[in-house]
């Protein structure tokens, strides 16, 4: 085991696309690791490639993550480091690695991030948002009601998942059907040579896709219903008035319920007669 290594499990954050997109930390401990846990170890060999690595590759993917969990708590009693990395991105985040990070804590050994690339911070950091909150889900699930349900109960949220580009024309056609005019954005081929992202209503956005190509992974951010959540703090607001209550106290009751800014709630209270 190298010097600068330690005895532990490394979650190391790979390039989503561009191989350039790699920290130097990440390199080293690439480098001088004892093995590498790889979701795919052909992607993976790709960037060892480039980087002149050579450490050894071993297969870990969601049907071996129990499997070889033995394996990997062994090189950790014998005092040896592993790298765990997914095929693009952060491990864990989508991806294989909780079932493996699980067994090691339990274990008394250190878990170390390596940070670096992710689909879904790239997406956040290059579109307009109101504010700085989002819900992540992952991927959604494939049946047409369970994304309803998970559409409808986070109609508030900045809601956040990746999606396959063979589904993501009929994912986009199910939430149209309750959000014609939703706001949405989606990035595609992310730091690669066509990156695109776009931001449209819902309906534009499907519109747009049936006339372009789909490829890659994709990252989308379906916008909070905004004009729901202030017709929603709207109906609370006449109920707490028809009691008699003042408008500041309204506002601090509404603000503690709803999460919401005490002041904006104020100046919709001035609003509502």
């Amino acid at each position: 085991m190298a010097n600068n290594i330690e005895n532990a499990l490394y979650v190391v954050a790979t390039p989503i696309g561009n191989l350039d997109d790699i920290t130097l930390r990440a390199i080293d401990v690439l480098k001088n690791a004892d093995v590498i846990a790889a979701e795919d170890t052909r992607n993976t060999s790709v960037l060892l490639e480039k980087y002149s690595i050579s450490t050894k590759l071993i297969s870990y993917h969601k049907y071996s993550e129990n499997s070889r969990l033995e394996l990997f708590l062994g090189y950790l009693k014998e005092g040896k480091s592993i790298a765990l990395v997914s095929d693009a991105g952060t491990p864990l985040i989508s991806d294989p690695g909780a079932v493996l990070v699980e067994a090691v804590k339990k274990e008394g050994y250190k878990v170390i991030p390596i940070v670096g690339a992710c689909a879904i911070l790239a997406l956040l950091s290059s579109i307009p948002r109101n504010d700085e909150s989002f819900k992540f889900i992952g991927f959604l699930p494939r049946v047409k009601n369970q994304i309803k349900e998970i559409i409808l109960k986070n109609k508030n949220e900045n809601l956040v998942f990746y999606e396959s580009p063979n589904r993501l024309i009929e994912t986009l056609e199910i939430i149209k059907e309750e959000y014609p005019n939703k706001k949405i954005a989606i990035g595609r081929e992310l730091t690669k040579k066509f990156e695109e992202i776009k931001v449209l209503n819902i309906t534009d956005i499907i519109e747009y896709y049936k006339n372009n190509p789909l490829k890659g992974e994709i990252a989308c951010m379906l916008y909070a219903d905004i004009e729901s959540d202030e017709m929603d703090l709207s109906i609370e607001i006449k109920k707490l008035k028809t009691l008699k209550y003042s408008n500041k106290d309204i506002s601090k009751i509404l603000s503690l319920l709803f999460d919401v800014n005490r002041n904006e709630i104020y100046d919709l209270c001035l609003k509502i007669e």
